[in-house]
C-alpha cells in the first residue's frame, strides 16, 4: 500500500517541532513521532488492520512472591501509611519475558478493601507508566529538581482507587525479556496479549483484587492499550462463560484512536488556536487528504511544509506551557508546587530511576540490564490499528462504561480530533454540552451519549492531564470509578 508523503510532512514538521531539547533518554515526544512516522512512510510493513484477541492464554502460575514485593520505603519520600509494592511478573518463562509493575494501594488503608483496582498505561508506543504516570501525573509522589526529594502529591489517584503502574512491552523501563524477537516484534496484538497474561499473572500474586472491580486508564498511544486489553479481558470471559476479570470501566485520555480524525483534528486545532494561519488550515484541506491510500499532490506537500514553519519552537503537548530551558538537576530542589509541574521533570524521573539504592528499594533491575532506564525505549512496532473504534463501540454494547477526556490546550492529540472520532461513532446524546466544576471553577465541559460514553474536557490541561491540572483530574478520576456525573456546580 502507497501510504501519503503528506502525512510523512506533516508528522515530520509538527511533531519535530517539540523535540528541540532532547533529554538524555528518548521522550514521549519521540516515541510518538517515531511510530506515527513508521506507520506513514512508503512501503510500510506496519499492519493497520483490525485488532483481534489471541486466543490461548497460558494458565498463570505464581510462587506467591507477593511479600517479597513489598517496598519499605523509596529513597527520598516523605512518610506514608499506604502499602507500596513493586517487582516483576514473568510473561513467557521459555523467553525469560518479565513486566515491572509498581503498585500503591489507597491512601487509607481502612479503606482499601473497598476501593476498586485501576490499571494505568501510558502510551508511546514505548513509554514508561512508571516513569510518566507514577512519577509525574496521578502517582502518590513527584520529584523534586535535585532528582533525589519527593514531595506528595495530594491529587493521586491512590485516593479513589489502588492503582498499579505497569511498564510495557518487554523493553520499556525495568520490563524486559531474553528473546530478541520480542523485542523486534512488538505490536499491538502482542501488546494486549502480555499484558493480558501479566494481568492473571498479578491477580494470581494479589488475590484479594480477584473479584475486585476492575478499571483501564492510559492516555495517547494508550488509545489503543486500554480498548484492546479490555476486548481480550471481555473475550476471554465469554469464553470461559465467567468472569476471570471483574471490568467495569475504561478512561482514555489525549488518545490515538482514528489515524484520519486524529489528523484532521491537529490542523483544526493548531489553526484555531492561531498556531498556523487560517489559510494555511485552507490550503491543507484543499489538498490533502488523509485518509488511507489517498494520493498526494504537489500543492499538498507544499502547504504542509508551509504549515510547519509556521508552528515553531514551542510544546505542542501543552501549547502554553513553557519548555524545559536548563536540564541540569540542582544541588538544592527548587520550590515545588503541585500545581505547576516542572518542565523539565522528565531529567528528573531519568536521573532516579537510575540510582541503584532506587532500583534496590523497588526490587526493579536485578538482573542488571546493559541499558540504563530511559522514560521511553526505542522498541519496533509491527501492527497498529488505524482505528480502535469499533472495539469502543464493542465494549460499550457489553455493558462496559468508556469515558474518554481532552486536556484542552493539547495540540497534539486534541479535543477536536476526539470530537471528531465520536462524530464518525454516529452515537446518540443523552444530554447538551455543560460545564463542570471543581472548586467553584469550571473544570472542563462535558458530555453523555447512550450506551455508558462520557466525553470530558479538562480546561486548561495539556497532553497529560493529571500533570497540569492534577486537581480536575482527580476529579475526573473520582466521578469515573463511582459511576457519577461531573459535578454541575
Amino acid at each position: 500500500m502507497e501510504i501519503k508523503k503528506t502525512q510523512i510532512l506533516l508528522l515530520s514538521t509538527l511533531l519535530l517541532s517539540s523535540l528541540a531539547l532532547k533529554i538524555l533518554g528518548k521522550s514521549h515526544r519521540e516515541a510518538d513521532h517515531q511510530l506515527f512516522m513508521a506507520k506513514l512512510k512508503p512501503n510500510s510493513n506496519i499492519d493497520k488492520s483490525h485488532f483481534t484477541p489471541f486466543e490461548n492464554p497460558p494458565e498463570p502460575t505464581q510462587d506467591g512472591l507477593k511479600e517479597k514485593d513489598i517496598i519499605q520505603e523509596l529513597p527520598g519520600q516523605p512518610p506514608v501509611i499506604f502499602k507500596q509494592y513493586g517487582g516483576y511478573v514473568t510473561i513467557n518463562a521459555t523467553a525469560g519475558s518479565a513486566f515491572y509493575y509498581y503498585f500503591t494501594e489507597a491512601q487509607d488503608p481502612k479503606k482499601a478493601q473497598d476501593l476498586p483496582l485501576l490499571l494505568w498505561l501510558n502510551g508511546g508506543p514505548g513509554c514508561s507508566s512508571l516513569g510518566y504516570g507514577a512519577m509525574q501525573e496521578l502517582g502518590p509522589f513527584r520529584l523534586g529538581s535535585d532528582g533525589k526529594t519527593l514531595y506528595k502529591n495530594q491529587y493521586a489517584w491512590n485516593h479513589v482507587a489502588n492503582v498499579l503502574f505497569l511498564e510495557s512491552p518487554a523493553g520499556v523501563g525495568f520490563s524486559y525479556s531474553n528473546a530478541t524477537s520480542d523485542l523486534e516484534n512488538c505490536g499491538d496484538t502482542k501488546a494486549a496479549a502480555d499484558n493480558y497474561i501479566f494481568l492473571l499473572n498479578w491477580l494470581e500474586r494479589f488475590p484479594e483484587y480477584k473479584n475486585r472491580d476492575f478499571y483501564i486508564a492510559g492516555e495517547s498511544y494508550a488509545g489503543h492499550y486500554v480498548p484492546q486489553l479490555a476486548h481480550n479481558i471481555i473475550y476471554h470471559n465469554k469464553k470461559a462463560n465467567k468472569t476471570i476479570i471483574n471490568l467495569r470501566g475504561i478512561l482514555i485520555g489525549n488518545a490515538a484512536i482514528n489515524d484520519e480524525t486524529d489528523n484532521n483534528g491537529m490542523i483544526d486545532f493548531f489553526a484555531s488556536h492561531a498556531l498556523i494561519s487560517l489559510e494555511s488550515s485552507r490550503d491543507i484541506h484543499k489538498y490533502c487528504n488523509f485518509s488511507a491510500d489517498a494520493e498526494t499532490s504537489d500543492e499538498c506537500i507544499k502547504s504542509v511544509q508551509e504549515a510547519g514553519n509556521m508552528v515553531g519552537a514551542i510544546d505542542i503537548y501543552n501549547i502554553y506551557y513553557p519548555m524545559c530551558l536548563h536540564t541540569n538537576l540542582t544541588s538544592i530542589p527548587k520550590p515545588f508546587s503541585i500545581m505547576e509541574i516542572d518542565p523539565c521533570s522528565e531529567y528528573y524521573v531519568q536521573s532516579y530511576f537510575n540510582l541503584p539504592e532506587v532500583q534496590e528499594a523497588m526490587h526493579a533491575n536485578f538482573t542488571k540490564l546493559h541499558y540504563n532506564w530511559e522514560p521511553c525505549s526505542d522498541i519496533k512496532w509491527g501492527d497498529s490499528s488505524s482505528t480502535v473504534l469499533p472495539l469502543i463501540k464493542d465494549l460499550m454494547e457489553n455493558g462496559i462504561r468508556v469515558w474518554t477526556f481532552s486536556g484542552d490546550v493539547d495540540g497534539r492529540l486534541p479535543v477536536t480530533g476526539t470530537q471528531y472520532s465520536l462524530e464518525t461513532m454516529n452515537i446518540t446524546a443523552l444530554n447538551s454540552w455543560r460545564p463542570w466544576y471543581r472548586d467553584g471553577e469550571v473544570g472542563g465541559y462535558v458530555q453523555d451519549y447512550k450506551n455508558n460514553l462520557t466525553f470530558a474536557t479538562v480546561r486548561g490541561a495539556g497532553h497529560q492531564v493529571p500533570s497540569y491540572k492534577p486537581d480536575r483530574g482527580l476529579s475526573l478520576v473520582s466521578n469515573f470509578v463511582t459511576g457519577t456525573p461531573l459535578p454541575e456546580k
